[in-house]
């Protein structure tokens, strides 16, 4: 199925997605569609949204809906879903002959249609966020920070070998998440004291920003979820491949030379995935501790928050089948922030149903 429309809301973008997912669609591509001659609202009105959105799903076919009936919700379950997802995503995309990269082919966006397929399905899901990132490596091909499957490598690679330069992913940082996506994706290319970082980091907090999310302090972010160097032991594979090819001096110097451990030091990097697993779980008990407190405060609503609490929060009520906590917190913020969070939205629009199936 085709969706096409166009709303200057991101509320209406998540209803719809939402509704689809109910429906038992999964979505598989979204794209803009320029429409050239606007509408009479586009052309007189500077905030119109002057493309269309045009969102393809699918409904899986193939033995998709049978087989994980029979697993259970089990984690080969979840493999199987990311198998059948991956078949039915653009290969190949690109724009004025430049290949532009597939959001629906980031990991990070992987997971988040797995986990609604295991919501919709009242299951619990069965891996954590690094766990499912550690698999996908293991099971899936890798290009350009997008998945593939093995059968569909060959496409992608020949068209990549046409052209000048690989697809460059567009990140916007609104909340915590994008935040830490964003420091993912830069300290990956250049692992940074916090000094160098610190500029580089402030100017993406701008306009964008969402009006009801708490900003972050920089120095929590790089502490909750990525390493620091201290100077002892051998330098991290990752600081070494940078320092060495961006610095002349440094070329061919051994990770334990003590010019290039001075220069490592107090840089920060992204953990490898056995580390990284330990900095989630350690995260995850620090998030559902502050979503305590998102229970027990006083009066009706939550002016500011986390919505990474939050969602942590909910997706532990979800596993304890606890929905009166999801709707009762839900009621706490504005409308707006719930109507406005993908994630959040799914797991309360359930928690709704269940509660209602089972009254």
């Amino acid at each position: 199925m085709t969706v096409e429309f166009s709303n200057t809301k991101a509320s209406v973008w998540n209803s719809i997605q939402t509704s689809l997912q109910e429906a038992g669609f999964v979505v598989a591509n979204v794209s803009a569609l320029n429409k050239k001659q606007g509408s009479f609202n586009a052309v007189n009105n500077k905030t119109s949204v002057k493309q269309d959105l045009v969102i393809s799903a699918y409904k899986p076919n193939g033995g998709l809906e049978e087989r994980f009936l029979k697993t259970g919700g089990s984690e080969e379950s979840a493999w199987d879903f990311v198998r059948t997802h991956l078949s039915y995503l653009p290969v190949v995309k690109s724009k004025s002959d430049e290949l532009t990269y597939i959001p629906e082919r980031d990991p990070r966006i992987i997971f988040d249609r797995m986990v609604a397929w295991f919501v919709r399905h009242n299951v619990p899901v069965p891996l954590s966020s690094q766990e499912f990132q550690e698999g996908l490596r293991l099971r899936f091909s890798e290009r350009d920070g997008m998945a593939f499957l093995p059968e569909q490598v060959a496409e992608y690679d020949r068209k990549r070998a046409q052209a000048a330069q690989a697809p460059q992913m567009e990140l916007f940082v609104s909340d915590e998440r994008s935040a830490i996506d964003w420091l993912t994706d830069f300290l990956r290319k250049r692992p940074s004291t916090y000094q160098e970082v610190h500029p580089e980091f402030t100017t993406q907090l701008g306009a964008g920003w969402r009006k009801h999310e708490e900003k972050p302090e920089l120095s929590a972010l790089l502490a909750d979820n990525f390493l620091r160097y201290d100077g002892n032991g051998d330098v991290p594979s990752q600081i070494h491949s940078y320092l060495s090819t961006n610095f002349k001096d440094l070329r061919g110097l051994e990770k334990d030379d003590l010019r290039l451990k001075a220069k490592a030091k107090d840089r920060w990097f992204v953990p490898d995935p056995s580390k990284a697993k330990d900095l989630e779980q350690k995260r995850e008990r620090s998030l559902l501790k502050e979503f305590e407190s998102y229970k027990s405060a006083p009066g009706r609503k939550l002016k500011e928050f986390r919505l990474e609490v939050l969602r942590a929060g909910f997706k532990t009520a979800w596993g304890a089948k606890d929905y009166k906590t999801i709707i009762s917190i839900a009621q706490k913020i504005p409308e707006e922030a719930l109507q406005e969070d993908e994630k959040l939205l799914l797991w309360y629009d359930q928690a709704l149903t269940r509660m209602e199936a089972n009254a």
